[in-house]
């Protein structure tokens, strides 16, 4: 079978060396009820697409009894290996276990966040045999699961198992540099760069100004002339940091991102320190073809641009995380993310999750058992996650908001958590609780509004916080619909035709989220881009060949405020 490498695009845009050997395409698998790793194995898989996708090549489905194979001949050429060959794994769903030459090097579990490797040590003269053996508890366990589900219908879709993001490889010398952090700090003029490595020196190179840099400290590096990155001017900094043994390139943008109190006393979210409403779209990030995984980089970039389109300046990025390559172009295109924590737990209650969509009421979450959180480790686990996302996307310019929970799904201690992660990270807004079961904590009061209209809270009920509507609309266009009724099947809007949908969104826009705005609201979401599965609610179906709407009209109306 002919080779292919799909999604070969180097996967760390904002951390960048010149090594890299892309290991994404045909891999050998196989799906068993026991663990022994098998010596046949099934057939061929395309990496990184799930083997419930046709993509893959493979088309079944694994069960949380299954146990996923893959099975990859390695054979590096000897130029390219230095002190460490680090294997790199974007994401794996969901607990996944790493072999070189029948020796187990690594176990990572979670099904959303990359980990990494070094190989060298189980090589035989830069050849091997890379075994991957996957367990996918979906969401029958405490797990984060995202949207995926065993029975998948309404807002749960397909789920699927194993690699889904690119894997790859670097080689790098002893003394490498590790990772990067930036903050920039418009107020002050700076932006301070620290970098792990067991070399202690560095030096950087910003726009061909040469800086003597330390390991492990926040080195200040003074930015004349700042230019300020915004969705209107998405302009970066590109810099390089390097020592005898090693070289990366990466960049970063002066913005900032806060709240500050407006003439009429509410607090307003700001970018750059003015008033800056955010107009966005609820982003599940899934694919027809691919589910969790895009066709190409394209994909990625066409959805942005659209996004921006039509008018919009945010994407809520909803329950997954995506690869470093979206974020990238996000940053170089000009768009604000709403980032969401992956989350999970045992169960999704209808009294819990969904009654209060109707009926207006809260429970205070540290009752585990109610919000089907007793399992600790499970809470420990999920708290990690949370660290380690803030940790893999904290250099991104476009995220400027972090959602913790959604609709009190897998929700637990969202006063405290957001209390310790806003210490991390005091550089975003946080969300603690999207939706409802509000716990009178973080820095915005959110709301999901699809049944009442869009409205301002009293200000004494905000709390000395910023409102904003983070789920709203949901409109369907559906062209298969004979007739089009409302509130037909749940509380959406059905529409048959382009021009009912487009007059009814007008209308939205002008007479709830204007009048939201000039009292006080500082952003809203709409749901959503596109169609997925059973939700016909995108502006742009499933597959992405179709715009169901006239983009001018909906950029106009957006636009108008």
């Amino acid at each position: 079978m002919k080779q292919l490498v799909p999604l070969s695009e180097y996967p760390r845009p904002q951390f960048k060396r010149d090594s890299y050997i892309c290991l994404n395409g045909y891999w050998e698998y196989a799906i068993r009820k026991k663990e022994e790793i098998p010596t046949i194995f099934d057939g061929q898989i395309l990496v990184p697409f799930s083997p419930e996708v046709t993509k893959s090549g493979v088309n079944k489905t694994v069960m949380p009894d299954d146990y996923l194979f893959y099975r990859l001949n390695l054979d590096l050429p000897k130029e390219f290996i230095k002190d460490k060959v680090i294997l790199h794994f974007g994401a794996v769903d969901q607990i996944a276990e790493v072999f070189v030459n029948g020796q187990f090097v690594m176990k990572h579990i979670g099904g959303f966040l990359p980990f990494e490797m070094d190989i060298k040590p189980y090589l035989n003269d830069g050849k091997g045999v890379l075994i991957v053996r996957v367990i996918d508890t979906t969401n029958s366990s405490y797990h984060s699961s995202g949207k995926q589900h065993l029975k998948p219908g309404g807002i749960w879709y397909k789920p699927q198992s194993g690699i889904y993001m690119p894997v790859w490889l670097e080689s790098v010398n002893n003394g490498y540099i590790e990772s990067i952090k930036i903050t920039p700090n418009i107020d002050e003029k700076v932006v301070r760069i620290s970098f792990k490595s067991s070399n202690k020196s560095a030096k950087l190179n910003l726009k061909n100004r040469i800086y003597e840099i330390e390991a492990e400290k926040d080195n200040i590096i003074p930015i004349e002339d700042m230019n300020l990155w915004s969705p209107e001017n998405p302009y970066l900094y590109e810099f390089k940091i390097y020592n005898e043994v090693d070289e990366v390139s990466s960049y970063f943008a002066m913005r900032k991102i806060s709240l500050m109190q407006n003439e009429n006393g509410m607090k307003v979210i700001t970018l750059n320190n003015k008033p800056y409403f955010m107009k966005g779209v609820l982003d599940q990030g899934y694919y027809e073809e691919g589910l969790l995984t895009p066709n190409s980089d394209e994909d990625y970039i066409n959805d942005i641009n659209l996004i921006k389109s039509l008018g919009f300046n945010v994407s809520r990025k909803h329950i997954k995380i995506e690869s470093m390559r979206w974020y990238y172009h996000c940053d170089r295109l000009g768009l604000l993310v709403w980032q969401d924590f992956v989350n999970g737990c045992t169960k999704y209650d209808f009294w819990l999750n969904q009654v209060p969509l109707f009926v207006r009421y809260k429970i205070n979450d540290h009752r585990y058992k109610k919000f089907f959180r007793e399992n600790e480790e499970g809470r420990k686990e999920a708290y990690q996650e949370f660290l380690d996302t803030i940790a893999l996307l904290y250099n991104c310019p476009c995220i400027v908001y972090w959602t913790i929970f959604n609709e009190g799904w897998g929700q637990f201690d969202a006063k405290e958590i957001y209390q310790k992660l806003k210490f991390v990270d005091p550089t975003r807004i946080y969300d603690h609780a999207s939706g409802w079961h509000d716990q009178g904590s973080s820095d915005v009061k959110s709301m999901h509004i699809y049944k009442w209209k869009v409205k301002v809270p009293a200000k004494y009920k905000l709390k000395g916080r910023a409102y904003v509507c983070s789920e709203c609309g949901a409109y369907i266009l559906d062209k298969r619909l004979k007739e089009a009724k409302k509130k037909e099947g749940f509380i959406y809007l059905l529409f048959n035709n382009k021009e009912d949908f487009q007059k009814e969104y007008i209308r939205f826009i002008n007479e709830e989220i204007k009048p939201a705005k000039e009292k006080g609201m500082s952003g809203f979401i709409y749901t959503q881009l596109s169609d997925v599965e059973e939700e016909m609610n995108g502006f742009v179906t499933y597959d992405r060949k179709e715009i169901k709407v006239d983009i001018p009209v909906i950029k106009e109306i957006n636009e108008s405020f």
